[in-house]
């Protein structure tokens, strides 16, 4: 009896769900491994399993792909946007008085819009991380707040607890003069 085609859908047992997720990532990680060695590939793979816990394996490592992966988009988006103007320069020249002109004016305008859509991005993400420092800061000073409020109650109740011992020890300096 050989091996039978399992059927491609969600194991919905989270006991077998987790065995098969370890077993499968570690045929996935062995196979990326093989890949990177017949290759000489760079190879990076991030999984999450069920749990939510991560796994990585990376060759030579995570970090310097990942890195790499980032600069390389960066660059390549960068390539992109000089060679459309370039080409749209190039395409005005040739033909100054045709249909062309609305083409290139609008690709100009949406050049210019994506250009605005990466500043305004640039610009949430800074107010963003200029709110959570706020927050920090709010709570830090509520946290201080908190921590006054704290002693002064243990304070008071050192107050309160000699007061009673105080009350105790006079009742019963009291009872003995009055026996």
């Amino acid at each position: 009896m050989g091996r039978r085609k399992i059927e491609m859908k969600m194991v919905t047992d989270s006991g077998t769900r987790q065995v098969t997720f370890s077993k499968r990532r570690n045929g996935l990680f062995k196979k990326a491994n093989e890949l990177s060695t017949l290759c000489a590939a760079q190879v990076a793979i991030l999984v999450f399993s069920p749990g939510g816990k991560p796994y990585s394996f990376g060759h030579p490592n995570v970090e310097s792909i990942i890195h790499r992966f980032l600069n390389s988009r960066k660059s390549n988006e960068e390539y992109f946007d000089q060679r459309a103007n370039s080409n749209l320069e190039a395409i005005g020249q040739s033909n100054p008085n045709s249909n062309t002109d609305k083409v290139i004016n609008l690709l100009k305008k949406f050049h210019a819009q994506r250009k605005r859509g990466k500043t305004l991005v640039k610009m949430m993400r800074m107010k963003l991380q200029k709110g959570k420092a706020i927050v920090s800061q709010k709570f830090g000073k509520s946290k201080r707040s908190l921590e006054v409020l704290r002693d002064k109650l243990k304070n008071r109740i050192n107050e309160i607890e000699a007061s009673s011992s105080l009350l105790l020890l006079a009742e019963g300096l009291n009872e003995k003069i009055n026996d």
